[in-house]
């Protein structure tokens, strides 16, 4: 039996790709294996994923998703050398921070077609950000076909090799610096009197709304300046902020995690 995609690891950002993927593909043409079965049973269950074996999937996938952790990226290859070895056009595709195309090339053995992905935690709710960047040996067709099976997790987006730590750093890690400020902005809700779950609600919707609107119009700088009045409360709050250096504390955070990327490559 011949799959689209097998999925070697389904852990959580690994095992939010395979719902995804499987709820595009359909019945049948995606396969998982993890050494903890349990996490599959949803895609299994529901999506009609096929639970397999590592090397099977190996010998038997279109495409070859190694959603497992860098520091034994070169294990999982060991264990499916031979099969890579018969299954010569299969395309490799990582998540792995720190392992550019190229280690991910020659930990697979060598001349193989390589996708590296850096997929954020929104993905699970279909909105999600995944930049990706291929070696030369991937075709277009190839290309097409894995934008078109990741799709109903976010938007994909391509760039050069040497870019995707930076955008890691702001993608991949800035929704958990994004939690940490709408937490913030709830709890001071809270402590002005408003009851907990209309101060979530309310944080959600803002972030929610003020995202499409950068979206949709693009001048960040812009879009807060039309919520200042002279004199008003917002430009009192932002004063406060500008007084407690988020800008620069939040640009010192991304800088960190691009900072923390390129050491995992050495």
């Amino acid at each position: 039996m011949r799959f689209k995609f097998g999925f070697i690891g389904a852990g959580n950002m690994g095992g939010t790709l395979l719902l995804s993927v499987a709820q595009k593909l359909g019945f049948g043409q995606v396969c998982a294996t993890d050494h903890h079965p349990e996490k599959l049973q949803t895609a299994v269950d529901v999506y009609g994923v096929f639970p397999t074996d590592s090397k099977t999937l190996a010998l038997n996938s279109d495409f070859i998703v190694m959603g497992v952790k860098p520091q034994v990226m070169a294990k999982a290859f060991d264990e499916i050398k031979e099969e890579l070895s018969v299954n010569k056009d299969a395309v490799i595709i990582s998540m792995a921070a720190g392992l550019s195309t190229s280690d991910i090339e020659a930990l697979a053995g060598g001349n193989r077609a390589v996708i590296r992905i850096m997929p954020n935690t929104p993905c699970a709710v279909s909105e999600g950000v995944i930049l990706y960047t291929a070696n030369d040996k991937v075709n277009a067709d190839a290309i097409k076909n894995f934008v078109s099976a990741f799709t109903l997790a976010g938007i994909l987006d391509k760039l050069d090799e040497q870019k995707m730590d930076a955008g890691m750093a702001l993608s991949g890690c800035s929704p958990a610096f994004t939690y940490m400020f709408a937490e913030a902005l709830a709890d001071s809700a809270v402590l002005c009197g408003l009851p907990r779950e209309k101060a979530v609600a309310y944080t959600a919707k803002v972030l929610i709304g003020a995202g499409r609107m950068i979206e949709e119009y693009g001048h960040i700088s812009d879009l807060k300046d039309a919520v200042c009045s002279p004199g008003g409360t917002t430009i009192e709050g932002v004063h406060a902020l500008e007084q407690g250096g988020m800008r620069g504390v939040v640009m010192d955070a991304v800088k960190k995690s691009f900072e923390k990327s390129k050491q995992l490559k050495k």
